[in-house]
């Protein structure tokens, strides 16, 4: 990696001319997570407060919409709210919905995101934003460009089953960690020459292994009947078919050892995201990469934000040192410390404490 780094800083000295300030185009790629993306936001803070400033962002469902409001100027008013966030008022956002393609029709939550961004477009942003959302029929990975960003970030959220699909253009998309959670080649493909990752879930299947030879012991017995799986007595006469509350505590929140509805889809999604996220950043891997340490908060914690954000800021503290070497090798001699033409692009503020 330091290899390939020197080689792109040494052309670079050779387009740029002898003498000349050649700042290196950096570029942010940000994983999804759900909650836990509010992390994004103190990594964002950290990179801007010592002078890391990237001029590509490319975001994965909760890192699109993370990384699209810092891109069209509107972070203080995402960390506001999510800092405000408590149990009882993330309900409010939750229009639950039986007859869609998803449990939550997202109609309140696009409500909130409009009420800040706007009628925003992407290719009027002075940053340079993509969002990375799954095609539903063809499981094409789409990287959306243009158009309301506002839509752009719904799609790349849409997780399958929870969230309904979003059309965009003629195109029905949903979670883009469905292909790429952390989207390390789209910010490389943009033009950026150091690319700095952010991994929301590098610690939360950190020891999984396999289990080569597993069954049921000998003397136990597997029994599966509706009595077991669900200790809750059944309804006499019409009662047992018409039970609206014992079907939510069974098929939902599960009983008797069984995991429920809500529990399996996200242990689902998160273990096929940890092992994509592992394969393409095993074969694109980032030049630095900033992993906070989240997996031990839930996917629906939203109410967390002020701990994620301090776990933002910690990772990316741990990771400034590395991240400002990559800049110095990528940057012309005029703008090494020494020089004045345009040293505050580069400028490196003292330590700073977590």
């Amino acid at each position: 990696m330091l290899e390939n780094l020197i080689g792109r800083g040494q052309n670079g000295r050779d387009k740029a001319g002898p003498g000349a300030v050649r700042r290196p185009v950096i570029g942010l790629a940000l994983g999804g997570g759900a909650a836990r993306g509010f992390a994004h936001i103190g990594i964002i803070r950290t990179l801007i407060a010592h002078g890391i400033v990237p001029n590509i962002v490319v975001g994965t469902s909760i890192g699109a919409v993370v990384g699209g409001a810092y891109a069209a100027g509107h972070l203080d008013t995402l960390e506001e709210w999510a800092r405000s966030l408590q149990p009882r008022n993330i309900l409010g956002y939750l229009d639950i919905r039986l007859n869609g393609s998803g449990l939550i029709g997202g109609a309140k939550l696009a409500a909130q995101l409009e009420a800040a961004m706007g009628a925003t477009l992407i290719e009027d942003l002075s940053t340079k934003f993509a969002s990375v959302a799954t095609e539903v029929r063809t499981g094409h990975e789409i990287w959306l460009t243009h158009g309301r960003i506002v839509d752009a970030m719904r799609a790349s959220y849409a997780l399958p089953g929870i969230f309904s699909p979003v059309m965009v253009g003629d195109r029905w998309l949903v979670d883009g960690a469905l292909v790429n959670p952390v989207p390390v080649s789209a910010a490389r493909a943009f033009g950026a020459e150091i690319v700095i990752a952010a991994n929301l879930s590098s610690d939360v299947f950190a020891h999984s292994t396999t289990i080569y030879s597993h069954g049921p012991a000998p003397e136990v017995a597997v029994v599966s009947t509706p009595e077991i799986l669900d200790p809750t007595p059944p309804k006499r006469g019409f009662g047992k078919f018409f039970s609206p509350e014992r079907t939510l505590k069974r098929e939902f929140f599960g009983g008797g050892g069984r995991p429920g509805i809500s529990t399996v889809m996200v242990d689902a999604f998160n273990i096929m995201q940890d092992r994509i996220t592992r394969a393409r950043l095993a074969g694109d891997p980032p030049d630095l990469l900033i992993s906070p340490r989240v997996g031990q908060i839930g996917w629906f914690d939203f109410h967390r934000a002020e701990d994620l954000i301090a776990h933002g800021v910690r990772a990316a503290e741990r990771a400034i040192e590395s991240i400002q070497e990559a800049i110095d090798i990528l940057v012309t001699p005029s703008a090494k410390p020494g020089a004045t033409a345009d040293r505050a692009l580069v400028d490196k503020p003292g330590t700073a404490k977590e």
